[in-house]
Formats: C-alpha cells, sequence, structure tokens
C-alpha cells in the first residue's frame, strides 16, 4: 500500500479543523493541524509534509508570512484557504509562492480535486526530463537548463520554478505568440481550474527581473488578447 500523503494544516477554527481532518483522512491523507502562524512554522519542516493548506486570517503570524517563510525553506504545494475572496489576496499569495487558492465555502471533493492536481504537477516538475538544449540564450538572458541557473545581462539571479519553467518555454519559442491557454496547459497542467491571473502575477515578476523598465516591456511584450511573446533582439 502506498504511503499515505501528509497534509500540513493551518487553521484557526477548531470546528473547521475537526471536519477537514476527518475527511481529509477519508480520502486517504495524513493531517497535521496548527491553529496559530507561529505553531505552524513549528511544525514544518522541509521533506515532513506533502502539501500545506493555509488559512490567510491566522493568530500570532498572518498566513501571507506563513507562506513566504515556508517558501524559503521549501518548494511543498501551498494551497491557500480563506474566506476572504477578494482578488488583491489571490494575486497577492500567488506571487510569494502559493500554488492555489480556494475561497470558502467549497466542497471537500473540490478541495480535494485541488489539492491531487497540484500533487501530480507538483511530481511532474521533479521528474527529470531529457532537453535538446542544455543553454538558452536570447539577449539578455541565459538558462542552464541542467542547473536550472538563469543570467540577466550576465548576472545570476533567482527564479522559482515555475517562473524558470515558465521562461524556459517563452524562450525556446522566441518571437512567437504564446496564447495564455497554450501557457497555463504547459506549466500548470491541463486539469488546472484555479486563478487565471496566476499567469499575469508570474509574468509581472519575470518582467520585474528581466526588463530594464518593467512598466514598458520590450523583452516580454503583451499580445492584447491573445498572449504573451518573447520577442526576438534587435540587429
Amino acid at each position: 500500500m502506498a504511503d499515505r500523503l501528509r497534509v500540513l494544516l493551518v487553521e484557526d477554527e477548531e470546528s473547521f479543523i475537526d471536519a477537514l481532518t476527518i475527511g481529509l483522512e477519508r480520502e486517504g491523507f495524513d493531517v497535521v493541524s496548527a491553529a496559530d502562524g507561529q505553531l505552524a512554522m513549528e511544525k514544518f519542516a522541509p521533506d515532513r509534509f506533502d502539501i500545506v493548506l493555509l488559512d490567510l486570517m491566522l493568530p500570532k503570524m498572518s498566513g501571507l508570512d506563513v507562506c513566504r517563510a515556508i517558501r524559503n525553506l521549501s518548494d511543498v504545494p501551498i494551497i491557500v484557504v480563506s474566506a476572504k475572496g477578494e482578488e488583491v489576496d489571490a494575486v497577492l499569495m500567488l506571487e510569494i509562492g502559493a500554488d492555489d487558492y480556494v475561497t470558502k465555502p467549497y466542497r471537500l471533493r473540490e478541495l480535494v480535486a485541488r489539492m491531487r492536481a497540484v500533487l501530480r504537477r507538483h511530481e511532474t516538475a521533479n521528474t527529470p526530463t531529457a532537453t535538446a538544449m542544455a543553454v538558452i540564450e536570447v539577449n539578455p538572458v541565459r538558462l542552464e537548463i541542467d542547473t536550472r541557473r538563469c543570467f540577466v545581462r550576465g548576472e545570476e539571479i533567482k527564479l522559482r520554478k515555475k517562473e524558470f519553467a515558465l521562461l524556459t518555454l517563452l524562450l525556446e519559442n522566441v518571437g512567437r505568440v504564446m496564447t495564455r491557454e497554450v501557457l497555463i496547459d504547459r506549466i500548470w497542467g491541463s486539469d488546472y481550474h484555479g486563478d487565471t491571473k496566476t499567469l499575469d502575477v508570474h509574468i509581472k515578476r519575470l518582467r520585474t527581473l528581466v526588463e530594464e523598465s518593467p512598466k514598458e516591456p520590450v523583452v516580454i511584450t503583451t499580445v492584447r488578447g491573445v498572449g504573451y511573446r518573447y520577442e526576438r533582439p534587435s540587429a
């Protein structure tokens, strides 16, 4: 029998913890709960959990700070679960490294489906694959695929996994318009049903690293109503 997947549930409502723990354990997960952000960080350790369910409104340490702290330690999948549904919250959480965002109320079946989809994408991203190009270089970016290193104008910058994958896809198709649908399908998977603004968040982040003037992009441009394009360098 396969090992049960381990979930860190960070939630301060006791009744919600009890109900969700029972439901997730019936679905084959092992659940460890933390009722505040500080306790969550005390319980968290890299490689201890397979996925984190994180509420935004927490005592002692906010969900925002917990997400940022966990992401600095690990690339474990993080799904934000909160009653707050404002767009700014979703975008901000995705920007600092959350993988998905689910608002209350929701059905357990929906949450589990989203969890399994995120876990599948995470597993795929961590499975070594052969690549025809060990290095991709299109001014001003140089990507070293095998070592996952990125250089912009000769200076190394740090990219998260999806940022690296997105930039790689754009460079592999330099000069071509990549539709939003294709980018989301290739980077997040065909079963992704989360906030589509996550693509815009990642493009915005890449622009801050690649463009000399991120508000006036000339490297990663927007094709209005279609998608994005990595422009061919001018001769």
